[in-house]
């Protein structure tokens, strides 16, 4: 999980409320006038979701797309400049990986891991681009949103620490609730569940993941698998050297913008890992 958030109230909500109904939306992906996110960046970031490489602790986990370049600033954009309105455009990415996890039903919790406000916040990040998945994936259909999780205290940022720091800054630091009848409306009755789906932004070394996969299960409640928004490629986790700076980086910008034609034949990190879906020029999405 990147824990990078901004932070909400009361006056800090309406304050976007009207800034939003005042000034235009910029694209968050190529700062076009056309946003949150407009029609054609929605389309060339679209990728195929893909079943992340395994991780000590965790589940099997489905991610929407790499970490690394525009959909990494997306992301951030989200989180740290306050755009709730990519909330939508995000929920369907995190849809379609849901999806193709196959754990997509009625019985299904989806879990979001918590945010660093108050337990059970509902604008919490995550919990918000769950709520945004399911209604996206087919509703009743596909799951039940459950804010199960909570953190012990004060959860220490993980940006800035390396695979072994990570995993130590988590263990032990979250608790689970089991379902009970009435629990925010949304989680069904006692013995009506099925196992749970963990949710989260960004899969890194697995930490955040395999810390909610062992406090459900300390709870009394399965854990079929995760689903996550962007996964950091690998290399940058015990990689090779710089593995990870590139992957960050994201790949060379071609002439053009997203749309432009490819600079070199050389596939990045994130086309290898994951296909765009697009039904034009296969070379729309070289270097995107």
């Amino acid at each position: 999980m990147d824990d990078r958030t901004h932070h909400t109230g009361v006056p800090g909500r309406i304050l976007g409320a009207l800034l939003d109904l005042l000034l235009p939306h910029p694209c968050a992906a190529c700062a076009g006038p056309s946003g949150p996110l407009c029609a054609h960046c929605l389309t060339v970031l679209r990728r195929r979701p893909h079943r992340c490489a395994p991780r000590p602790g965790c589940p099997p986990v489905w991610a929407a797309g790499p970490y690394a370049g525009h959909h990494r600033r997306v992301l951030l954009t989200y989180k740290e400049g306050g755009a709730d309105a990519l909330a939508a455009p995000l929920g369907g990415w995190l849809a379609a990986a849901h999806t193709a996890s196959g754990l997509a039903r009625p019985d299904t919790l989806l879990v979001p891991v918590p945010g660093r406000g108050p337990p059970g916040d509902p604008r919490a990040p995550v919990t918000r681009l769950a709520r945004a998945c399911l209604a996206q994936a087919g509703g009743a259909r596909a799951g039940r949103v459950a804010p199960l999780l909570r953190y012990r205290g004060r959860p220490r940022r993980q940006a800035g620490l390396g695979r072994a720091e990570r995993l130590a800054n988590r263990a032990g630091t979250l608790v689970a609730d089991r379902p009970f009848p009435g629990a925010s409306g949304e989680v069904p009755a006692t013995g009506a569940w099925g196992a749970a789906v963990v949710v989260d932004d960004v899969l890194t070394t697995g930490a955040t993941v395999a810390e909610a996969t062992r406090a459900l299960r300390a709870r009394g409640v399965p854990v079929a698998g995760a689903v996550v928004l962007l996964e950091r490629l690998p290399g940058a986790f015990g990689g090779p050297p710089g593995a990870g700076k590139a992957a960050e980086r994201g790949p060379v910008r071609p002439p053009g913008g997203l749309g432009g034609p490819p600079r070199g034949g050389k596939a990045d990190g994130a086309r290898r890992f994951y296909e765009p879906l697009w039904t034009g020029e296969k070379s729309m999405y070289e270097g995107v």
